[in-house]
């Protein structure tokens, strides 16, 4: 956006975009953690993989990774984890034995109905700091913001 930075090119992080999105998003992660974290022993990627399955179960690692825009060696490590913790279960697909699909457990599913209404609760009491009009300009700004960083990211940005 022209005229944006005051100095030119000199970049500001309290004005730069990726910045204020990143600290937003490290920050409301990080309360929603907190809830979940020492009660449930699970780790911010670990309740990612959680909520994607119980919503899409039958995902493999990668789809999940895909899914949650996380690296892929963070989704394998918290499959892991949550396998050995029986929070997960993996089968093999018929079709190609090198692939595997995943779904939650009972247990995985008794954590994602206990944590879920907690984080609904969260993300309702944050959303207070906006107007209704507001929240919908934000959700259709921010949909927008996703698809054009996904273009750039697939050399279509020009």
């Amino acid at each position: 956006m022209p005229g944006r930075y005051a100095s030119g090119d000199e970049l500001h992080l309290d004005r730069f975009l990726p910045y204020r999105l990143s600290l937003l998003t490290n920050t409301v992660s990080a309360a929603i953690a907190d809830a979940y974290a020492t009660r449930y022993e699970l780790t911010i990627p670990e309740w990612r993989v959680i909520a994607v399955l119980a919503h899409a179960p039958g995902l493999s690692a990668a789809e999940v990774a895909e899914r949650t825009g996380m690296d892929k060696v963070a989704v394998s490590r918290a499959v892991t984890r949550l396998l050995r913790h029986r929070r997960l279960k993996r089968r093999q697909t018929s079709a190609d034995r090198r692939r595997s699909r995943l779904e939650l457990s009972t247990g995985g599913r008794n954590v994602y109905s206990r944590i879920a209404p907690w984080a609904l609760r969260y993300e309702r009491e944050l959303l207070k700091a906006l107007e209704p009009g507001e929240f919908r300009v934000l959700d259709a700004a921010l949909s927008k913001l996703l698809d054009r960083a996904r273009a750039i990211e697939a050399g279509q940005g020009s």
